[in-house]
């Protein structure tokens, strides 16, 4: 554990559980380059005045703003525009798209939450990546994620972004694949190129996964241990069609390209492996059961 660091034990080196803690609240994104400095909460007064309104109104209608910069050496904006990007991360079909906008108002974000493309915007035909950095939110993340996202830049020229906080910070490095908002956490350099190559592929890799974002954690967790139980690796391929839950049980309907099955799942303490000195307990999820369902057949009534 590095000094200055309050997390549990092999929070960042992948010894503690990361699944099925992506955030649940993002399913859109609106992403605004902003050198900085940042504010410890976007919410806050500090943030110059049309990147704070744009912000406010991302939050008015339920979309998830996050303040990007590049990896490296800080530079000033040469001019007042407002870089862009925007992700839909609904169903499965989702998309990215970039923009430059002279001022707040010049931003169609009803568009984002009615699933079209903004009119000031045009598609990407590439994902980006996103490295939380942000020390004002927690030390580790900057101290963690700063190496790192210059070293994926560095293998991904232009995709990768630093920024803001996106939630989790005891998994530092986070890393954020958008724009399914596919998250991952406690990441090495190594990991983080096998994920992003992963991604760019339409795979996801279990290692280190956190689950996809806007999804219930329990949700995440079924789709978790049915991708273990069959391997499917497609970003699309794995989906939770039904679901109840009773008390701390989940019990869901998950699809695995043409197979199904029944999942149930429930909390589970996990505690760190620094002994007693550590009060910290991080909660997961355990596999209580996973069966496959037999396929219905329907007899063809006899034409008479």
């Amino acid at each position: 554990m590095a000094k200055g660091c309050e997390h549990a034990e092999g929070c960042h080196t992948g010894g503690i559980p990361t699944l099925a803690s992506a955030t649940v609240g993002a399913r859109l994104w609106l992403l605004v380059e902003h050198e900085g400095p940042w504010p410890a909460r976007l919410e806050s007064s500090e943030l110059p005045e049309n990147i704070a309104k744009l912000v406010t109104r991302a939050l008015e209608r339920g979309i998830r703003p996050q303040l990007i910069r590049r990896p490296g050496r800080r530079t000033r904006p040469r001019n007042r525009d407002i870089r862009v990007l925007l992700a839909y991360g609904v169903g499965d079909a989702p998309w990215l798209a970039s923009g430059v906008v002279a001022g707040p108002d010049d931003l169609d974000l009803d568009s984002l939450v009615a699933g079209v493309v903004p009119e000031s915007c045009i598609l990407e035909d590439e994902p980006v990546f996103l490295v939380c950095t942000h020390a004002k939110r927690n030390a580790c993340c900057a101290r963690i994620g700063l190496p790192l996202a210059r070293s994926l830049a560095d293998f991904l020229p232009d995709r990768v972004w630093e920024t803001s906080h996106v939630g989790g910070d005891r998994y530092a490095a986070n890393l954020v694949c958008l724009p399914h908002g596919i998250f991952y956490g406690s990441m090495s350099q190594a990991a983080a190129i096998a994920a992003a190559d992963a991604y760019r592929s339409g795979e996801v890799i279990l290692d280190r996964l956190r689950g996809r974002a806007g999804i219930p954690e329990p949700l995440q967790a079924v789709e978790h241990f049915a991708r273990a139980h069959t391997g499917e690796r497609s970003v699309g391929a794995v989906a939770v069609e039904s679901s109840r839950s009773d008390g701390d049980v989940t019990e869901a309907i998950v699809r695995c390209g043409d197979v199904r099955f029944q999942v149930v799942v429930k909390p589970s303490a996990c505690q760190a492996p620094c002994g007693t000195g550590c009060a910290e307990t991080i909660t997961t999820y355990r596999l209580v059961s996973l069966d496959r369902l037999t396929p219905v057949r329907y007899a063809t009534p006899a034409l008479t």
